[in-house]
């Protein structure tokens, strides 16, 4: 690993740390003019998420109802009962976005792939960085409100979903996660600039407990009038 990704991981708590956990819980609330656009305003406005650590694999819940629950994968997903009935499901789900815009509206499959590898992709960073077919690349140090970001260029491998293959995470002096630049593919629209804040520790590993996503201009210039997608974390569970 190069420096970088060195002094980044073991602010978040270190690899040894995060290898003792299978999967991470988070109490959450989401809100954000998306989600209207979307028309599902209030889909997220208290739930929880459980993610894999060791597969990509995520389960929002409850899920539009209480005993339901949504299941992800990059090739499947599902909405089920807690107790294991598949009340409706999709393969190839990402096929399903071809042809959408930002007002194009999502049915409760849509929704729940896009959270699912929305929230495994959050969760699991930076430590999926050093996992087999993630390549990294340093790029400059940029300054943000008078304060001075290191940079890493992550290119995904192909048969991780996530928003695009290659995305842009940026980080303090300390090594904290502050911002994370990318294009939602699924979405059909352009880039966007992901903020992250009040970091938490949680069974060892700091977690970001503040999301803040705004659309990113052409001119590189974030539109922070506008707050695409905002989460709010209320607890973590790590086990």
């Amino acid at each position: 690993m190069s420096d970088l990704m060195t002094h980044v991981i073991s602010a978040h708590g270190g690899l040894d740390r995060y290898a003792q956990y299978d999967s991470v819980t988070a109490h959450f609330r989401s809100g954000g003019a998306l989600w209207t656009l979307k028309g599902r305003d209030g889909i997220f406005d208290r739930a929880a998420v459980r993610v894999g650590l060791r597969r990509q694999h995520a389960s929002h819940y409850p899920f539009t109802a209480p005993g339901l629950h949504t299941s992800f994968t990059a090739r499947r997903v599902a909405v089920e009962t807690d107790g294991g009935e598949v009340r409706t499901e999709r393969l190839d789900p990402r096929a399903a976005f071809e042809g959408h815009t930002l007002e194009t509206p999502w049915d409760d499959l849509h929704v729940a792939y896009f959270a699912g590898y929305a929230m495994w992709t959050y969760l699991t960073s930076p430590f999926t960085f050093a996992s087999p077919g993630f390549r990294t690349e340093e790029l400059a140090p940029v300054v943000e409100d008078g304060q001075t970001w290191s940079r890493l260029k992550v290119t995904f491998p192909e048969d991780i979903a996530t928003h695009s293959r290659e995305q842009i995470f940026y980080f303090d002096r300390e090594g904290l996660l502050r911002r994370h630049d990318y294009t939602a593919e699924v979405l059909g629209a352009g880039p966007a600039a992901h903020y992250s804040f009040g970091h938490k520790r949680f069974g060892g590993i700091v977690v970001p407990t503040r999301r803040r996503v705004y659309p990113l201009g052409d001119d590189g210039v974030v539109r922070r009038d506008i707050e695409l997608v905002t989460i709010d974390v209320e607890g973590v569970e790590f086990d």
